[in-house]
């Protein structure tokens, strides 16, 4: 098959969990395949929407046609991408369009596949759809003091005054007018995105908590959803050896933003007690990273001066960069997280997790089982559950052996075996259309 992938980020100008799954499954395809991926990059040197082709680093066989979106970041349509879309698509012809993500890119390039007949699958990696932010995390909320609060749903004029205010004018004698003129843009993206799914062949939910929500609060037609977990390249998981000599440690990996819950965690982090060791993986964020770094240094007793800030590593070394590192891998996300990548590559290594009682996080680790779950966005529980595994590391180690619950072996779904999955998608829907 000629298979396009689109996704709004490629490793590894991009690395985060939607990212690294999208190469993990195009390597896993390129075994058989003709693969492409259409993405995006940010370079503000270059004219916007000026194409380039490259192949991936990791694997010469897959092609990148990337389109550069530097300036265009808040918008979800954009005539130029769907053109050059539609070009790419004359010209490589390919049987299927698999999309990951739209967002930074453009939502009506759907169509452009639509009227070519070409099926559409879209893996569903959060709530961009049905919510304009993709995580329903309120940006301003009524209660100042209430900082990123979880939202209860999609309205439009809540989206307007409690995320898009940071583009009103400022003028209180205007509020109504932005909340007005924003409410409206709000009205019409959501429309238009329910234009999107319509034309939509088959949605992937890697969870069924998120099955579910978008079943339930964005009427997606049961028949249009299926779940499927995502699949994973174990034996980059495999021969982990924990370094010697070092203190209990937990670990953190991911990006530097709010939605991650990482002050939260080090906040946490300052009420353990002992000589435990906290290590930060992931790619300086700049003013994010700088906040929380400027909040390790008000943490009691010498705490910060435990926290290590390890920096970015490929995925491809992900057991000697980190998990020979650390006992524990802590994500403590605020938002209601999908099927967090991160908690199944600590499984898999046989690492326990501790995570909230939340989201798909909750679907994947089970308390006590082979992780600690704590109350969500509670940081005086999550350091409790920290302290149990710092004060026993036997614990943590006999949690860690149980690996992924949904599996006898407590092995994670292999990514060739879940690439033949998806192919099996692939090949249904294209026998659909030609029949």
């Amino acid at each position: 098959m000629k298979i396009l992938q689109v996704i709004h980020g490629y490793p590894m100008r991009y690395n985060a969990g939607s990212e690294v799954y999208t190469q993990g499954l195009a390597h896993a395809l390129a075994e058989r395949h003709e693969v492409h991926v259409f993405t995006r990059q940010q370079d503000v040197f270059l004219p916007e929407y000026a194409m380039q082709h490259e192949t991936d680093s990791a694997d010469p066989r897959i092609t990148l046609h990337v389109v550069n979106m530097a300036r265009a970041a808040d918008g979800y349509r954009h005539a130029a991408v769907d053109r050059a879309f539609a070009g790419l698509l004359d010209d490589i012809r390919p049987e299927v369009l698999h999309i990951g993500h739209l967002h930074h890119l453009s939502t009506s390039l759907v169509f452009e596949a639509r009227q070519r007949r070409i099926p559409v699958v879209f893996t569903l990696h959060d709530y961009w759809l049905m919510c304009p932010r993709g995580q329903f995390i309120q940006m301003y909320p009524q209660d100042p003091s209430d900082v990123w609060p979880v939202c209860d749903g999609q309205d439009d004029r809540k989206c307007a005054v409690r995320c898009y205010v940071r583009y009103f004018s400022g003028n209180e004698r205007e509020y109504e007018a932005d909340a007005a003129y924003w409410t409206e843009w709000v009205r019409r993206r959501m429309g238009h995105v329910r234009e999107v799914c319509a034309a939509v062949d088959l949605f992937i939910a890697p969870s069924k908590y998120l099955r579910r929500r978008f079943r339930d609060d964005f009427d997606i037609p049961e028949g249009k959803l299926t779940y499927l977990d995502y699949g994973f390249h174990r034996q980059r998981m495999e021969g982990r050896s924990r370094t010697e000599g070092e203190p209990f440690t937990f670990g953190y990996i991911g990006t530097h933003i709010p939605a991650k819950g990482v002050n939260q965690l080090l906040e946490a982090f300052g009420s353990v007690s002992g000589s435990a060791r906290l290590r930060i993986w992931g790619r300086d964020g700049g003013v994010e990273t700088e906040g929380l770094k400027a909040l390790v240094r008000t943490l009691p007793d010498g705490a910060g001066d435990r926290v290590e800030w390890m920096g970015e590593y490929r995925n491809e070394d992900i057991v000697p960069d980190v998990f020979n590192r650390c006992d524990a891998i802590v994500v403590p996300s605020i938002w209601a997280e999908n099927s967090p990548l991160v908690i199944h590559e600590a499984l898999q290594a046989r690492i326990p997790v501790i995570t909230a009682d939340y989201g798909g996080m909750a679907e994947y680790v089970h308390h006590e089982r082979n992780g600690l779950l704590f109350a969500h966005r509670d940081t005086r529980s999550l350091a409790q559950q920290m302290q149990r595994l710092a004060d026993d590391p036997q614990l943590a180690r006999r949690l860690g052996r149980r690996g992924y619950m949904q599996s006898e072996d407590g092995n994670v779904p292999d990514m060739v075996e879940h690439a033949l999955a998806v192919e099996s998608i692939y090949r249904s829907l294209i026998a659909r259309d030609e029949g």
